[in-house]
């Protein structure tokens, strides 16, 4: 739906929101502030030691200008630290200056590239973070997945090749240097299959001892699935994120329904209260209840990512509602196993299992009803070895070689069926 039609914009230079603390207390203090740029969407985050902060906002014309006023506050460092933090391909921020505008009130001047929609809203506590202002800048139009993945399509297709992919070790026609084109297709029509790096921007997921976040080694694992699929005749892979930024859990869904996805495999990176925990695992929803505690207790703390990256639950988004539904189908979960099981066989060739089958729970992000949708934890990023492995480009290269492994075995054995496609 079009932002524009859930907000309106009262005008130019007039106030738009306006946030209020439950109580005045002492003063705030910024502890932290930074910037997630996107295509979609370019995220603002300030994080303070209070409950609540009261700050007004504004938007400009002539020049495009966002001000938020931040009140009860004098400037420190922290906050200053936002105009190191902006990069110059933020697709919607030009500038920002900060000044003390009055005793007690900080004002924030972000110059625009293009008019936006703004949205603010505060965060509670959780997590390792403090209390937050949170200030999306999104376009007046909503991006169309769709759209833009059949553009990234086009523009794939008028892109010569500049460098040759690495020989894929399990399929021996590549090892004897023949090229992938000479691979027969797996599946008959085009397939797309969505790709979904966990966490991302406010949410890290998971941290090793050595500071490695799951939200860094998962993309990288995803981009390198997903070179792998581009390359298959016949198949075409999306990202529900290709960067580090928030997406919310029902919007990662709704990516992948919008681009008419045959396929959803979500990637992560295990942790657990344990060190000694290792080794890897696929996961499907359930209908009935998880399949163990351990299951149910790692759809707890992924579905806890909404919390941590942020999501404005005032925001009043149908797709919200839509998601909160169990939209699971018998036939969904049924080739959602077929999927996980042909997925095992393969990563357990890389890395050692930690459970020899499938587990099931209620993952909200495996819930789209007509796609077969898996979450595969790829290690335990809370064990110092796998840690290092997750780290290390050999491993991540050998893991997304298996899950492609795992995509082929499956569809050899399920061939897609023929239906009206967009693409």
């Amino acid at each position: 739906m079009d932002r524009t039609r859930r907000q309106i914009l009262i005008g130019y230079g007039s106030t738009l929101l306006i946030g209020l603390a439950p109580q005045r207390g002492a003063a705030a203090q910024v502890i932290a502030a930074r910037i997630w740029p996107a295509q979609a969407y370019t995220r603002v985050t300030i994080e303070h030691d209070t409950e609540g902060l009261r700050y007004n906002t504004q938007l400009l014309k002539d020049p495009l200008r966002f001000v938020v006023d931040l009140e009860g506050l004098s400037l420190n460092a922290a906050i200053r630290e936002l105009t190191a933090r902006l990069s110059a391909n933020d697709p919607y921020i030009r500038a920002v200056r900060i000044a003390q505008y009055q005793p007690k009130v900080v004002r924030v001047v972000f110059e625009l590239k293009q008019e936006i929609n703004p949205q603010v809203f505060s965060l509670p506590a959780v997590a390792q973070y403090q209390s937050r202002l949170v200030l999306d800048l999104y376009p007046l139009v909503d991006e169309d997945p769709l759209m833009n993945f059949l553009a990234s399509l086009e523009q794939g297709r008028n892109t010569p090749p500049s460098v040759t992919r690495a020989p894929d070790i399990s399929d021996p026609q590549q090892s004897r240097g023949q090229a992938p084109k000479d691979r027969p297709p797996v599946v008959s029509r085009l397939v797309t299959i969505a790709l979904d790096p966990g966490h991302g921007g406010e949410d890290p997921g998971a941290v090793g001892k050595r500071g490695t976040f799951e939200k860094d080694v998962v993309l990288s694992i995803a981009r390198r699935l997903k070179r792998h699929i581009d390359d298959e005749p016949n198949m075409r892979a999306y990202l529900t994120r290709d960067g580090d930024y928030f997406v919310p859990l029902h919007l990662r869904v709704r990516r992948a329904r919008r681009v008419q996805a045959d396929l959803f495999v979500s990637i992560h990176a295990d942790a657990w209260i344990s060190p000694n925990a290792r080794g890897s695992s696929v996961y499907a929803l359930s209908d009935k209840g998880a399949s163990s505690s351990a299951a149910r207790w790692m759809a707890n703390r992924e579905n806890s990512a909404d919390l941590i990256g942020g999501l404005n639950i005032r925001h009043k988004d149908p797709s919200v509602a839509e998601a909160l539904l169990d939209m699971s189908t018998t036939a969904q979960i049924k080739d959602s196993l077929k999927l996980g099981r042909a997925v095992l066989q393969e990563i357990g060739g890389v890395n050692g299992l930690h459970k020899p089958r499938v587990e099931q729970a209620g993952f909200a992000v495996l819930k789209a009803p007509e796609i077969p949708s898996i979450l595969v934890e790829t290690a335990f990023i809370s064990n110092p070895d796998e840690e290092a492995r997750l780290r290390d480009e050999i491993y991540q290269e050998q893991m997304a070689e298996a899950l492609m492994a795992g995509i082929r075995r499956y569809f050899r054995a399920n061939p897609p069926l023929s239906r009206s496609r967009m693409m």
